[in-house]
């Protein structure tokens, strides 16, 4: 059975960090390219970064980079994303997908799998 799972949320001020995993069973990272992708109320989902099956290329979107890193453990079978510098609008529910394809990287409805989300609020 296939599974994504997300770990990691939770309340943190502006300027602090937090590091999310998203933990894959039923399947291997060898095999997929795998992505962040963020949530807020009343917006679209949107991706965040992304890594190559193979943990070697990376992808973030210019609203995170410097501040957020993507990173993968073939051995964990586990993605990571780390956060620093946070600011408010960081504020959403972070979800990990899966995707076959590095060209549809950024189109939600190829991916082939999706775990529940983790809650990051950044506030004060």
């Amino acid at each position: 059975q296939v599974q994504l799972v997300e770990s990691g949320g939770g309340l943190v001020q502006p300027g602090g960090s937090l590091r999310l995993s998203c933990a894959a069973s039923g399947f291997t990272l060898k095999t997929y390219h795998m992505a962040w992708f963020r949530q807020a109320p009343g917006k679209e989902r949107e991706l965040v970064a992304a890594v190559e099956n193979y943990g070697i290329g990376t992808l973030h979107v210019d609203s995170v980079k410097g501040r957020f890193t993507i990173s993968s453990d073939n051995v964990k079978n586990t993605i990571y994303l780390q956060m620093n510098s946070m600011k408010p609008e960081d504020t959403a529910m972070y979800y990990c997908g899966a995707v076959r394809t590095w060209s549809d990287i950024r189109t939600m409805k190829i991916y082939d799998y999706w775990g529940l989300g983790t809650q990051v609020t950044v506030s004060s």
